[in-house]
């Protein structure tokens, strides 16, 4: 039998805006290099693949050209399908193991809430320096395990950044997330996410980078639900949730395509 193959806008309730993410349900292991050829012809930011189990589901997440360890929108479009497709039933929560552990999705209303790990930014001594990258004024504020983040001016600094993608990629991290704080009160904070060394330019929406960008605002704010958006061409909205050593995340998702894959 073909395999269901579909793309699904996340972060977002309007069709083409937000992260678009693919999801194939596998019948079955295939090898890695199989997953990252699917992912590598969907050419989005991440494919994710998903495998039934036991106790739930088997969750990867793959851009063109690796498999990473975390994803937030290709998460939550997994989890949107999956209701979709009566998957599972409304009240039930969706159960993923990953390559960050479990990881769950559950219904709130027309919004999905994530559960995933927090990923605070640690201080560090970094011969990086972000003005020579972005060409604005900015700061380190610190480094997780997988993303520099830095804090500039002003939104509009933000939206007007055009970093040197060559120097990020001379970077040992996945990427670099950059926020300020935003112009309008509807939001908290705003951020762009860019990471060339795993072969995205700039993401749309980054879920993962809001499980970062959650406990900094969260300790600058002191608060513990904070709305963001990221202000990429697309753009979309992050809801936050404080929640100790996890961060909630919320959004909607809309499918825009539905279809198989043919080439087993």
């Amino acid at each position: 039998m073909n395999m269901p193959l579909a793309i699904v806008d996340a972060f977002t309730d309007v069709p083409f805006s937000g992260n678009p993410a693919g999801v194939c349900l596998l019948d079955g292991p295939r090898p890695d290099s199989w997953l990252q050829s699917v992912a590598r012809e969907m050419n989005l930011s991440e494919t994710a693949f998903l495998l039934r189990e036991d106790e739930g589901w088997r969750l990867r997440w793959f851009t063109p050209t690796v498999e990473v360890d975390l994803c937030g929108h290709a998460t939550l479009a997994c989890a949107h399908l999956m209701w979709q497709r009566n998957l599972l039933s409304a009240a039930e929560t969706a159960c993923f193991a990953t390559r960050s552990g479990l990881l769950t999705a559950s219904r709130d209303g027309e919004r999905i809430m994530l559960d995933f790990p927090a990923e605070p930014a640690m201080p560090i001594d970094s011969p990086v320096d972000p003005a020579e990258i972005l060409g604005v004024p900015c700061f380190i504020a610190g480094k997780n395990r997988m993303d520099y983040l830095v804090e500039v001016p002003d939104e509009e600094t933000l939206r007007g950044l055009q970093p040197d993608l060559a120097a990020l990629l001379r970077l040992s991290c996945r990427g670099m997330i950059v926020t300020s704080r935003p112009a309008s009160r509807e939001f908290d904070f705003v951020s762009r996410f860019f990471a060339p060394a795993v072969g995205i330019a700039e993401d749309p929406v980054t879920g993962s980078a809001h499980c970062c960008l959650g406990p900094y605002w969260g300790k600058k704010l002191r608060k513990t639900c904070m709305l963001g958006r990221q202000v990429s061409a697309r753009g979309g909205i992050v809801a936050v949730e404080l929640a100790g050593d996890r961060v909630k995340l919320g959004g909607r998702a809309v499918t825009v395509v539905q279809g198989e894959l043919l080439v087993c």
